[in-house]
């Protein structure tokens, strides 16, 4: 960790410190990350006797909802008391839906994150697109807090690293992500817990849906580009939710001579978001950051307000670009 990124998070240590009532929020869309920074966060504040409240901005997927203090994300009224709000893997202000008003009320407000394209809207912010996940930075910042990570915190912690590593997998995941999940691992947390609840307990809606998607399966480039899309009328007959539909972009990337990997997902008419992974050389966050969203090299993702039809061909045309420059 480099002299500059120590000085900022001594900084947020002195405004913890100096700060009772603490809001957090899942943001838009919550994943992994953010819900096990969140909740690895709110159990370390509460240690140090601080009043801490976590805004739900938008459902939970099942996947997580085993998670220790996992309920206190609501949306119950909260008043506007915000002395510090902490803003967790969220890149920018819009990302924190609902909770950007108790940002904006806030005394302080401390960014967390880890996506490149973060905007750094906080008093302090702590970004590092080096790491592997906000949950690494969030572990980096309770050791030097010295807060005493339990059995609890490092679940949600490693939670949030495996999450948005792919287990482990993707090339954001340095030795030093290793080292820090042996010493989460070393506090006798589940380890099977975790494996068992993110990766092994698909539900039947789910795998219907992912048989539906796989049979609406597409190819370009001589196999390089795989491309799915997933329709309010597929949720309708497999019973599944939009949530549901995580994972596939992952399976289809994994797919032999596939480079990019895209899923689009049909929230409402004009309304497609994006999921976009790569293997080798292809930028996916460059790709996306051209429909205003972002992300990393290897995963990313954007919204794009068009017909289902019209948003893939200008996706298509984009991946080809890239696909070329190589």
């Amino acid at each position: 960790m480099n002299d500059e990124l120590n000085s900022l998070m001594d900084e947020a240590i002195e405004i913890i410190k100096n700060s009772n009532n603490i809001y957090m929020a899942s943001h838009v869309d919550p994943d992994g990350d953010n819900i096990g920074s969140l909740l690895s966060m709110k159990l370390s504040l509460k240690k140090i006797g601080k009043n801490v409240n976590i805004i739900k901005v938008d459902n939970i997927p099942g996947d997580f909802k085993f998670l220790p203090s996992v309920d206190s994300i609501t949306d119950q009224p909260f008043d506007k008391n915000v002395d510090l709000f902490i803003a967790l893997d969220s890149g920018d202000m819009e990302r924190l839906g609902v909770a950007k008003d108790f940002a904006l009320c806030a005394n302080n407000i401390i960014n967390i994150d880890h996506h490149k394209t973060n905007t750094k809207f906080g008093n302090i912010n702590i970004i590092d697109s080096k790491v592997s996940s906000t949950g690494e930075l969030v572990y980096l910042l309770l050791k030097r807090m010295k807060i005493d990570i339990d059995e609890d915190i490092a679940t949600c912690i490693y939670t949030a690293i495996s999450s948005d590593t792919g287990s482990f997998m993707y090339d954001s995941t340095s030795s030093k992500t290793h080292l820090i999940a042996a010493e989460l691992l070393n506090t006798g947390m589940n380890m099977n817990k975790v494996v068992v609840n993110l990766y092994q307990s698909r539900s039947l809606e789910k795998t219907k849906l992912f048989i539906a998607a796989l049979n609406k399966l597409e190819f370009f480039q001589e196999g390089k580009i795989g491309i799915v899309s997933i329709t309010q009328e597929m949720l309708k007959k497999s019973n599944a939710k939009m949530e549901d539909s995580e994972g596939i972009v992952s399976f289809l990337r994994d797919t032999e001579g596939v480079e990019v990997a895209v899923i689009m997902k049909e929230i409402k008419e004009d309304e497609i978001k994006v999921s976009m992974r790569s293997k080798e050389y292809a930028d996916v966050s460059k790709i996306c950051l051209l429909f205003n969203g972002g992300g990393h090299k290897r995963a990313a993702g954007c919204t794009i307000y068009d017909s289902l039809e019209r948003s893939k061909s200008m996706i298509l045309n984009e991946i080809y670009k890239s696909i070329e420059e190589k």
